[in-house]
């Protein structure tokens, strides 16, 4: 009864706060447009290999996320091929995504893998991935066609109360990597807690608002 009053609980916390967006957009100050990757131009993290604000003027708009480029460059460079230039997994953690959850998007965590771009939500988040980039891959793969249509609330909140079986807590994670990894520090970061990474805040939003990392302020 207990667990029951907790799932309860928290989908009705849900329903209150709305289910979220299907991208992990945040919106822009002047433009009310929901924007990817904290305003961060998708093409950088591929042609120069670091992550490099985008400006409003230089734009690309999709159904549920636009994305800003640093240069009209860049920009026509991205609407040749989007395909090989959009994040995974809507721009939301690919560690999370390997759990059916959509959750964090932290444009300064990130990697390029098989040619692919894979975003986190911190440096937890990236860490854990690169346990098994491959096996995370494949998982987060198989279940993205069932999340990719989702609210990320409604997603994470389904995610969180009917566990996919591969499914492994944080302190298993960090067994796996210590073991691993003898004689190194797992990263010390504060992710702020499940209630307002699921009902407080936007994805991003403790890159954006500096909360334990340098803050990048989000998208004008």
């Amino acid at each position: 009864m207990t667990y029951l009053r907790v799932v309860l609980t928290i989908c009705m916390l849900g329903l209150l706060a709305g289910c979220g967006t299907p991208y992990a957009t945040v919106s822009g100050s002047s433009q009310n447009e929901p924007v990817m990757l904290l305003g961060h131009d998708p093409t950088a993290y591929f042609t120069q290999g670091v992550p490099v604000r985008g400006k409003p003027e230089y734009r690309v708009s999709y159904p549920d996320r636009t994305y800003y480029f640093a240069s009209a460059e860049s920009r026509e460079l991205f609407r040749g091929s989007p395909w090989k230039y959009e994040p995974q997994y809507g721009g939301f953690c690919s560690s999370g995504a390997a759990y059916g959850l959509k959750l964090g998007s932290d444009p300064t965590a990130w990697q390029i893998y098989d040619g692919r771009l894979f975003i986190f939500g911190d440096a937890l988040g990236k860490t854990a991935w690169q346990l098994d980039p491959a096996l995370n891959v494949a998982q987060a793969d198989a279940l993205w066609p069932e999340s990719r249509p989702q609210g990320w609330r409604h997603q994470s909140l389904k995610r969180y109360a009917n566990k996919v079986p591969h499914y492994k807590t944080g302190a298993e994670i960090r067994q796996e990597w210590q073991q691993k990894n003898p004689g190194q520090q797992w990263p010390v970061y504060d992710a702020g807690g499940m209630a307002t990474n699921l009902f407080f805040k936007p994805p991003g939003w403790r890159a954006a608002e500096g909360f334990g990392q340098p803050a990048l302020g989000y998208p004008q």
